[in-house]
């Protein structure tokens, strides 16, 4: 993906080669998800809030989603050997890397070519058997920067507003409050140094974000 998408191409160029494998080597060390719990009882729920055992809102925010089978806990992503390893093309870290939600419920083929989609039906039972208010994800452009999916269990955000100077999307991030109430804000594209889209890419899976 580095080479793919021209981070290798522009670090080498700029930096030089040693500095692109301390790169790619601290990019091993980066959490996979995370977990964002409110510190505060919640004051607005529904009979359909999922919370956690403690009775907080939580949120589960990953890169690309679900599991390709279910009963994965969040012990068994906390144990999941990260540092120097690379996700390969399937098992826990590539379905949490490049994993994608669907409208239909089940298990799909992704239009990736890696990873699977995943339901709402999936995503509810997952959520449920963890004490997870809601999944935030991104690897996928939104035309508002957010989508709000599974019936509220599923929110896509991306970040990356005209993603590469040409899709005409806005970005968008959340904020969460002590309560675990979410507020979306969103933003255009401000201009940038006359450098062409993905300068340094080789190869053509710059379609695999859209």
């Amino acid at each position: 993906m580095n080479r793919t998408y021209g981070f290798e191409g522009e670090a080498k160029h700029k930096h030089g080669e040693q500095t692109y494998k301390l790169f790619a080597h601290v990019f091993t060390t980066l959490p996979l998800a995370t977990l964002v719990s409110a510190t505060k009882a919640p004051t607005k729920t529904s009979t359909t809030t999922i919370l956690s055992p403690q009775g907080l809102k939580r949120y589960f925010v990953v890169h690309g989603g679900l599991f390709s089978k279910d009963g994965v806990t969040l012990d068994d992503v906390r144990k999941i050997p990260r540092i120097g390893r690379q996700p390969g093309q399937d098992g826990l870290m590539s379905d949490l890397l490049w994993t994608d939600p669907q409208t239909l419920p089940g298990r799909g083929p992704s239009k990736r070519g890696v990873g699977i989609a995943f339901g709402p039906d999936v995503t509810k039972r997952w959520c449920l058997l963890n004490g997870i208010t809601s999944i935030i994800r991104s690897h996928e452009v939104r035309q508002d920067g957010y989508a709000v999916e599974h019936d509220g269990l599923c929110t896509t955000v991306f970040s990356a507003p005209n993603y590469v100077d040409q899709v005409g999307n806005k970005g968008a991030f959340i904020r969460i409050n002590a309560e675990g109430d979410q507020k979306y804000f969103q933003f255009e594209a401000t201009p940038h140094p006359p450098m062409k889209p993905m300068a340094y890419a080789q190869g053509g899976l710059a379609s695999l974000m859209m």
